[in-house]
């Protein structure tokens, strides 16, 4: 029988999520073993709590609490990921912080009070409502529980730095600085999509600079769901240029790269009636696209970055600049074209072969635009 690959099964969002998830529990796991071994130091040869009265085993706590703090490690990804990072999306990088952390400190605080109760539960024979209480009420009128507390609040504000640096530089980008994953130059192969603003200048001088970069922010947001449901990453934004780009296998797969970019066109026609009561315009763009090797790695001193290197980069540009010209959205390069499995409700056609600038030979170009059945 064979065996059911999960991993395979589950949506490019869904992994996404998931693995921002895991290095929550991660940390509450590790700063969890840390307290065992501070609390062991503190308590000594003690065989109970100082302040509640319960019997104290280092054996048991060094498994159920590092146990509990993954538990409340998941709860708190899982409602940050899923609920908390996008009602205070808007919200300053300090305030989500303050905002956020002040309500992972109750959530924590409620989760810490479930385990005293348990461990009340576990230490009296008769489970009495003073036998339960007495404990809970002793903890927290307690000096120690300050302490605790104190602990508590570190860890989640070390979270929440975590959660909104991730976020600042790319889902991603955080853990290969910190795996060294790019340390050293690396070469890969890639898909690189440039999607560029339609008439972008004259929406910046119909709007004035500050309504334009407003616009933008919303633009950007809009179609960064897409980017997300189709697996790709978001390498760099250039004015109101977005640069996309996937490894050639995830690009490939189910033809993300393409359907990423039809993903954001409909995305945008969602939100028409926001664009044109907001701004007065529905914005537009177009793209080009192409893959190929290039080279990756860390650079700068004052400001570190990972960054990727290669004829693609500078190719998919050119394509991108087509565009206009043979009045199409979506142009892709002749080598792309022939890894491509285009389902039927896509239409592809040549527009000829074209001489890139800074290429030495021409390169066919094609245009993919949905089938007439499919609109």
């Amino acid at each position: 029988m064979p065996v059911l690959n999960i991993q395979s099964m589950l949506s490019p969002k869904t992994k996404r999520d998931v693995a921002l998830v895991i290095p929550f529990g991660m940390v509450w796991f590790v700063f969890s073993l840390i307290y065992c071994i501070l609390e062991r130091g503190i308590l000594g040869d003690l065989d109970h709590y100082p302040s509640t009265g319960n019997q104290y085993k280092f054996a048991a706590n060094v498994v159920a609490i590092p146990i509990a703090g993954l538990m409340m490690g998941l709860i708190t990804g899982i409602l940050e990921i899923g609920y908390f990072s996008k009602w205070f999306i808007k919200k300053s990088f300090a305030r989500k912080i303050v905002f956020k952390s002040f309500l992972y400190l109750i959530i924590a605080t409620i989760f810490l009070v479930v385990i005293l109760l348990m461990n009340a539960l576990y230490t009296h024979s008769k489970h009495s409502f003073e036998n339960l209480i007495s404990p809970v009420w002793a903890f927290f009128t307690d000096y120690a529980a300050v302490g605790l507390m104190v602990y508590i609040a570190s860890v989640i504000l070390i979270t929440q730095f975590y959660t909104e640096f991730s976020q600042s530089i790319g889902p991603g980008t955080l853990s290969n600085f910190f795996l060294g994953k790019y340390h050293h130059p690396v070469e890969e192969e890639r898909i690189f999509m440039f999607l560029d603003m339609k008439s972008s200048t004259t929406i910046a001088e119909n709007l004035g600079h500050v309504r334009y970069f407003e616009m933008l922010k919303e633009y950007f947001f809009d179609l960064s769901v897409a980017v997300i449901d189709f697996a790709g990453t978001i390498y760099q934004y250039a004015g109101d240029e977005m640069i996309v780009c996937w490894k050639l296998k995830e690009g490939l797969k189910n033809n993300n790269s393409i359907e990423c970019f039809f993903a954001m066109k409909r995305a945008l026609k969602k939100q028409e009636e926001k664009y044109i009561s907001n701004f007065g315009i529905l914005p537009a763009f177009k793209a080009g696209v192409h893959f190929g090797r290039v080279t990756a790695g860390e650079i700068g001193s004052l400001k570190k970055e990972i960054i990727f290197t290669g004829d693609v980069l500078n190719t998919s540009a050119r394509i991108q600049g087509l565009c206009n010209h043979f009045d199409a959205d979506l142009l892709v390069s002749e080598d792309l074209a022939k890894i491509l499995t285009l389902p039927a409700n896509y239409k592809i056609r040549s527009v000829g072969e074209n001489l890139l600038k800074g290429r030495s030979k021409k390169m066919e170009i094609f245009a993919i635009s949905p089938s007439e059945h499919a609109i």
